[in-house]
């Protein structure tokens, strides 16, 4: 193994030069892709799109759930988290990387490998179907709520539509980025137009419902209309094979977050309440905010990576880039949501969710620690070593469960963000170890530490100020301090990265060449 190349590396982005048309090029790249120019410029554009898309619909979800929030009850906002979690099995499957490995495949043939993709994947779905279908009598006995039957079963029919959404792979292995993220649009933009409609009608929880409905079935439809290849049933043994040593583990780490998230809903309903689930529902979505970022960079990403997976040292030097980048934007970001969450309470949301401060403060500092080395997963991918990835998420759940739901019973709320910063600290553990496996080089708290200069920076000028203010807080007041903090983050991000900014601008906005490479 060859030593990797370190930060001082001049590239900006992957620094994937590598041609797709000139003569000699390598077949990985002359198959994958059909656009002239270099790799380094088609993720830079990636980027670009997956931004506006990612930052756009990010934006769309958490005012969804500002204004929802507004409508409707913590109940109802606490039966939907438990729909979501109580389904979360078909996460489990979805996360099986059936997608993933198709992007990272090389077969000859990809019309044929995209359609023994597609026959899996409507396996996995009819799976997972059938689990929720067996599953539904059980919910309601557990939590008593026999209106849970209807929704569930809306879900159920709703996913065997999505199975229309996978074509979206192929533009995403291509790196067409622009069709792909257009038609993702589609989901959020229908969902949220339906959700408001419904709760401002007075459906109560099932604006959730009928948005996800909605959302979902137009999304996959278009796909299914836009798809490249015949959506064709091919079902074969060695593409089994294949699939299941690459998603069994995934499978594996599904199944861990699928005993997490069962394991707190139900301990907290029936410790603390509906209305204490619909408080960890809130929090999740605000925190899951931040978490836009891995769709914008990984997303841009994950086809450059897999193209270019034998080369070591432009995988390193892209995890670098990529990691800059995004913690320039999910820290500042994620730390905002703790530094600002009870003024979000008593200015925005109402106070009726002033229970829910501490849990949200938790999970948006948790949320930005956890962006350090978020993309990970999708190395560990590109080369065909999903072990870790489960071995971590295992590792991560069995602290939530022996420290998080224990302390729901002696702190409440409380105990179980103590818990979720224990695991966000467990997963980060194991974070490091792996990448430093991968990358001898790497210098994983040199790296975090740069990162979080800028925000520790501006929190401590907003919490002095807070020292010395007077009582009676307003918004105005709120609103400056906002706006001092995100000016103060952005002038030391600027002056610490600001060669880094440069150089990601220009390639952004450079003219595509003319020849092969770039």
């Amino acid at each position: 193994m060859t030593e990797p190349a370190h930060e001082a590396q001049p590239a900006v982005l992957p620094g994937m030069d590598i041609p797709q048309t000139a003569a000699g090029a390598p077949a990985r790249f002359t198959e994958r892709f059909t656009f002239s120019g270099s790799l380094r410029h088609r993720a830079a554009r990636g980027v670009l799109i997956n931004a506006a898309f990612t930052v756009g619909i990010g934006l769309l979800g958490l005012v969804k759930g500002f204004i929802l929030a507004g409508f409707l009850s913590r109940s109802d906002y606490g039966l939907w988290g438990i729909v979501v979690v109580s389904l979360s099995t078909l996460v489990w499957f979805k996360q099986a990387g059936i997608g993933d490995k198709f992007v990272q495949q090389d077969e000859p043939d990809q019309e044929l490998a995209f359609q023994q993709a597609f026959t899996l994947e409507l396996m996995a779905t009819v799976a997972c179907v059938l689990v929720i279908l067996a599953a539904v009598p059980v919910l309601v006995w557990i939590y008593g709520l026999p209106k849970l039957v209807g929704p569930c079963l809306v879900i159920a029919a709703t996913m065997m539509v999505a199975v229309l959404q996978a074509p979206m792979w192929i533009y995403y292995r291509r790196m067409e980025f622009g069709r792909q993220r257009a038609l993702a649009a589609l989901d959020p933009v229908v969902s949220f137009a339906v959700s408001i409609g419904l709760a401002a009608a007075g459906a109560g929880y099932w604006a959730f419902i009928g948005g996800f409905a909605a959302g979902a079935c137009a999304a996959s439809v278009a796909a299914g209309l836009a798809s490249p290849f015949k959506l064709r049933l091919r079902f074969d043994r060695r593409a089994i094979k294949s699939y299941w040593s690459f998603s069994g583990p995934l499978l594996l780490s599904g199944g861990a977050t699928f005993v997490l998230a069962w394991s707190a809903v139900i301990t907290a309903k029936f410790e603390l309440g509906l209305a204490a689930v619909g408080v960890i529902a809130l929090a999740d979505n605000i925190a899951a905010f931040t978490e836009q970022v891995d769709d914008l960079v990984t997303g841009s990403l994950y086809p450059a990576i897999c193209a270019v997976r034998d080369q070591l040292g432009l995988l390193y030097e892209s995890l670098v880039k990529s990691n800059r980048l995004a913690l320039m934007w999910a820290v500042p970001l994620g730390f905002a949501i703790t530094l600002f969450c009870s003024d979000l309470v008593r200015f925005g949301i109402g106070e009726r969710w002033h229970t829910a401060i501490f849990v949200i403060e938790v999970f948006g500092a948790a949320a930005a620690i956890n962006h350090v080395g978020f993309n990970w997963p999708s190395y560990l991918r590109a080369l065909d070593r999903t072990w870790p990835i489960a071995l971590a998420t295992v590792a991560a759940t069995a602290v939530l469960l022996t420290t998080g739901l224990p302390l729901i019973f002696v702190l409440g709320l409380r105990g179980f963000a103590i818990g979720m910063a224990l695991q966000a600290l467990a997963a980060l553990i194991f974070r490091a170890y792996y990448l430093q496996q991968i990358f001898p080089g790497f210098d994983f708290i040199r790296h975090a530490a740069r990162s979080f200069v800028p925000t520790a920076l501006a929190a401590g000028m907003i919490l002095l100020l807070r020292a010395v203010e007077p009582g009676g807080r307003t918004l105005v007041e709120a609103l400056g301090e906002l706006v001092l903090y995100i000016a103060v983050a952005c002038a030391i991000s600027w002056y610490l990265e600001s060669s880094l900014v440069r150089e990601a601008l220009g390639l952004l906005l450079r003219r595509r060449p003319a020849a092969a490479i770039s």
